[in-house]
């Protein structure tokens, strides 16, 4: 064959793959390596997307501030938002599953919009970002500027991540704000962690509806029953501000404490009562004894939480 066929059918060999190489190693990745969405193809998936880019989620960014060097400019620039998953095994919490990926745990319970993370099933799958940030839903008279001025976040670097071509923003849309962190009150109300026990005992009636044991007939209950003996302390179960104490006929001796997000909390049937209104606690501070005052059975402890005047089960948000 002579040396200018064989010439040709090189070139032709090396056209066909650098056609074919490419769509192989599309549709073939390599092994280990993970798919994953990125914005516009969660945007386009319809999903809720939508939180810090940090050094640390940055290996070679983080050698670059750690030494002074000035870094390279792709390093300075917003990272692209996508998602991978998380299929929770048994023992996980949310704590745990976002340190083993370098990120904030409020970045997982803002994105998968966990409203309660000790209800997390053996199975269910949890979005994983690639960067930290919370997601913010627009309210009416919303601006970008606002909301990136609230939350310490770069409003060019929240219109690159989230795609957008100027500052108009939607009332009910969502945006990923990059660095941005959750209350601490809210985190702690979602993990269950907001309130210590008030005394030591154990309950004797729980949150719910019950049969009354004054009147057999089916009764709400709006609190838990701790049993405890006579002169046992009664604690602070966050810190705050004792906004009322007093006597009546059901509740018998009792205080009232304000705290932090719209959350009062109520200590009921107390024997003595060691607080004035007005007084600031903090949590395990000693506030009363364990009574029988008012409508009761017995020695023991009325504990009730209110979210905004209304009562909430305590036991959902007690460490």
């Amino acid at each position: 064959m002579s040396s200018s066929r064989i010439g040709s059918a090189a070139l032709i060999l090396a056209f066909v793959a650098s056609l074919v190489l490419p769509i192989y190693h599309m549709t073939h990745p390599a092994e280990g390596s993970t798919v994953v969405e990125t914005t516009e193809e969660i945007k386009e998936a319809g999903s809720d997307y939508l939180g810090t880019g940090s050094a640390e989620r940055n290996p070679d960014r983080a050698r670059f501030v750690q030494d002074g060097v000035s870094e390279p400019a792709d390093f300075s620039r917003p990272m692209e938002l996508f998602y991978t998953t998380y299929k929770v095994e048994k023992g996980d919490t949310i704590g745990e599953i976002a340190k083993r990926f370098g990120l904030n745990q409020d970045t997982l319970l803002s994105f998968n919009n966990i409203k309660n993370s000790r209800l997390i099933q053996i199975g269910q799958y949890i979005k994983i970002p690639n960067q930290d940030g919370i997601l913010y839903t627009v309210k009416t008279g919303d601006s970008l500027t606002a909301i990136s001025e609230k939350y310490s976040v770069d409003s060019e670097i929240v219109k690159q991540v989230n795609n957008l071509a100027d500052e108009t923003i939607l009332a009910g849309s969502k945006l990923f704000l990059p660095g941005a962190r959750m209350n601490q009150i809210d985190v702690q109300e979602i993990n269950g962690d907001l309130f210590s026990w008030p005394v030591r005992g154990y309950v004797s009636s729980g949150y719910g509806y019950r049969i009354s044991p004054f009147t057999g007939a089916r009764q709400f209950h709006s609190g838990l029953d701790i049993a405890a003996p006579q002169g046992t302390p009664v604690r602070a179960a966050m810190y705050g501000r004792v906004v009322d104490t007093g006597y009546d006929t059901n509740s018998g001796n009792y205080i009232i404490i304000a705290h932090h997000g719209g959350y009062k909390t109520l200590y009921a049937h107390l024997d003595v009562i060691r607080v004035k209104a007005g007084a600031a606690v903090n949590t395990g501070d000693r506030i009363g004894d364990v009574g029988s005052t008012g409508l009761s059975t017995g020695s023991h402890l009325h504990f009730s939480v209110f979210k905004n005047g209304v009562t909430v089960n305590p036991r959902f948000l007690m460490r």
